[in-house]
């Protein structure tokens, strides 16, 4: 299976281009806005999405960026010889969905609003959005798995393709949840951080990080088997359950390694083949452990390790999807996008942008409640 066309929104502005232009620039999406923080008494640094996209869609930031990125990826698929077949299906990974609106219904309008307003809320409207656009009358639903949603949903994609459920999917990934309500709560837990800018804050396999910057995105795909100029093989994946926390990683590992065992199976792949590990990479202590000893026991210190959060921010159900976008527009054109290292690193891990993007990638994704993500991505 193949991914033949991209669509992005994220907090470096509307457009995949936006997102590549922000990656290769080394400098984070996140600015500063006002209301974070316990107190809710200073700004704090976030990557949100800012204001664009379609005015004809309505007011809603969230469903232009669905709608938009969905636009960008079939337009991008179709100028790359991808035809729709008779059955397209669309997943949406989604976490907390439509938060803005979601608050202010039970904050502002305390439950009540005009029924076209409400419907706006409902994890459906969005898929059915986009069927009606389109003319798709394949499968649709909404796929959840914490942070690791993305990599699930196209794990889903591909089932969907294998067992001839669909002949091509559509795959969403969004996630528009910055509000300092919500991210109160992850900073109460140490794993937001707000205060201080992401490069000081946010260091995946580096000494002194504190945990992850928020982010916001939505990322599209059209996955299919047959284009013209595909950007990457998806080869495989795998995912898995730790059963042992709903926050905290099971301290062994076992699962994680069991699944990127199983995804490597499943793509064909030999641990040896593996020439990148694009990280989940959030900068929290647990999930630096378990990557970096993913990399040591099962791969032998061998494969280059990226991690692209503390530039884009933690996007929650979309940050797989982000991340897989950089990589995809990486191998067309030979690059490999890491963030700047700012301070003592492993060994492995890419300094900024350098050539590269020439062979497989294992793309992990570890999620809240023991949920845990692989998938193989290849050169076509």
């Amino acid at each position: 299976m193949t991914i033949a066309g991209i669509g992005a929104v994220t907090g470096y502005g509307w457009g995949r281009e936006a997102l590549w232009e922000g990656l290769l620039s080394g400098k984070p999406a996140a600015r500063l806005y006002p209301g974070y923080g316990q107190n809710r008494d200073r700004h704090g640094w976030v990557a949100r999405v800012p204001d664009g996209g379609d005015g004809n869609l309505g007011p809603s930031r969230y469903v232009r960026a669905v709608q938009e990125s969905v636009r960008e990826a079939v337009a991008d698929a179709t100028e790359r010889g991808w035809r729709p077949g008779r059955t397209v299906g669309v997943l949406h990974a989604i976490v907390l969905g439509n938060v803005y609106e979601m608050r202010d219904f039970y904050v502002e309008d305390h439950g009540h609003q005009r029924a076209r307003d409400y419907l706006r809320l409902l994890p459906s409207t969005p898929i059915s959005m986009i069927t009606q656009e389109f003319g798709f009358h394949g499968p649709a639903m909404n796929v959840t798995a914490a942070c690791s949603s993305a990599n699930a949903a196209l794990i889903t994609a591909q089932l969907w393709l294998a067992q001839g459920i669909a002949d091509d999917v559509v795959v969403v990934a969004t996630d528009l949840s910055a509000t300092p309500d919500m991210v109160e709560h992850f900073e109460s837990l140490g794993a937001a951080i707000t205060d201080v800018d992401p490069l000081t804050a946010c260091r995946p396999f580096q000494a002194g990080t504190r945990g992850f910057s928020w982010g916001e995105a939505s990322t599209a795909f059209v996955v299919t088997r047959e284009a013209d100029r595909p950007y990457l093989a998806m080869l495989g994946g795998a995912m898995s359950n730790d059963g042992y926390h709903v926050i905290s990683l099971e301290p062994s590992y076992e699962h994680i390694f069991d699944c990127v065992r199983r995804a490597l199976v499943n793509a064909d792949v030999r641990p040896e083949e593996v020439a990148y590990l694009n990280s989940h990479g959030s900068g929290t202590q647990q999930c630096d452990d378990a990557e970096t000893a993913l990399l040591r026991e099962m791969f032998d210190d061998k494969p280059l390790v990226c991690a692209t959060k503390p530039l884009t921010g933690h996007c929650q159900a979309a940050s797989a999807g982000v991340e897989i976008a950089g990589v995809a527009l990486g191998y067309e054109r030979n690059v490999l996008i890491s963030a700047p290292v700012v301070a003592e690193a492993h060994a492995r891990l890419v300094d900024g942008v350098v050539p590269g993007g020439n062979g497989i990638t294992l793309k992990t994704a570890l999620g809240m409640g023991g949920n845990n993500s692989a998938v193989l991505l290849g050169p076509v």
